[in-house]
């Protein structure tokens, strides 16, 4: 069997660290704010599986139809001998690329958790025994050191996660990927597509409530990980289109005036009733409004794919 490498390039405490920094941050400001990778602890990780089978959330089948439908067409547009992903969790998704490339040496997936690391490295080389794996625990949106794999490199960066950073981050953070292609590799980019309000608000605000509670899950986390106090049953689940900036955004509103304690932070946060807590935002994008993005930072925008709805689109750039 081809050896699997796990390289750490986070410290150990990091995610604590970083938890700390945010929730101290976002809500001491005002409008009040958290990032949505706090999300995902485990439970988190399991509403958002049931999400993407929710027959409102279209961004996961949409992706899919591509991954199946050109993923030939992709690996030889790319040649690529090595995939890196980004944020990779389960690898799940990106098996139907693996399967389309046939010249394919090496694997690196890059995510921040070790045992969805593990899991999917020890589920792929049981299938794929000549495949070398290489993976990074990271945080992709900080600086990145790849090891050194084979090229053409193919850098993937799947499932619309893109659309949670905001415009100042997506330009740091495609700048950062612009920095690690050399000459022949390519990026590998999926993008959630501006259309109707109705079909955006329903896949962040579902009739079965799932996407509330996955909403809700970041106080939970925040209350187990700094001992706060949230009441998660306080707060209303908010999603809306914003259509100047075309983003959805999802908020927390307070259903009444009260205040929050979070010891490990030493901090008592103040909440108005109707007071709103954003928690994520997901940018909603047209092929122009990639390619000047791509463009900007040093990238051409060479193919793009979309779903036969055209709800979803898969964009291939390279270096320039």
């Amino acid at each position: 069997m081809s050896p699997f490498l796990l390289t750490r390039t986070l410290p150990v405490d990091a995610t604590d660290a970083a938890l700390r920094a945010d929730v101290l941050h976002g809500l001491t400001r005002h409008p009040k704010t958290l990032p949505p990778k706090w999300f995902y602890d485990a439970h988190g990780s399991e509403l958002f599986e049931e999400i993407t089978r929710l027959p409102e959330y279209y961004p996961t089948r949409a992706e899919r139809e591509i991954l199946i439908d050109r993923a030939d067409e992709i690996a030889r547009a790319s040649g690529a001998r090595t995939l890196i992903e980004l944020g990779s969790g389960s690898s799940e998704k990106t098996r139907h690329l693996l399967d389309a490339l046939d010249a394919l040496h090496s694997y690196v997936p890059v995510d921040v958790s070790e045992s969805a690391l593990r899991g999917a490295a020890e589920s792929l080389l049981g299938q794929r025994p000549e495949l070398s794996v290489h993976a990074l625990i990271a945080d992709f949106t900080g600086g990145l050191a790849l090891p050194g794999t084979p090229g053409p490199r193919l850098i993937a960066f799947l499932g619309g996660t893109v659309g949670n950073l905001l415009p100042d981050e997506r330009a740091v953070f495609l700048k950062s990927v612009r920095s690690l292609l050399s000459p022949g590799d390519a990026l590998l980019l999926g993008t959630d597509l501006v259309k109707e309000e109705k079909v955006l608000v329903a896949a962040y605000d579902d009739a079965a409530g799932v996407t509330a509670e996955f909403n809700r899950n970041v106080l939970r986390v925040v209350n187990r990980e700094l001992g706060a106090d949230f009441d998660p049953a306080g707060f209303d689940h908010v999603a809306l289109w914003d259509p100047e900036h075309e983003w959805i955004e999802m908020r927390l509103r307070a259903r009444r005036a009260h205040t929050v304690k979070i010891p490990e932070l030493d901090l008592v946060v103040p909440f108005e009733a109707g007071e709103e807590l954003r928690t994520e935002v997901s940018a909603k994008f047209r092929k122009e409004g990639v390619r000047a993005e791509l463009d900007a930072a040093g990238l051409r925008l060479d193919q793009w794919w979309t779903d036969s709805g055209g709800r979803f689109a898969l964009s291939l750039a390279t270096a320039v």
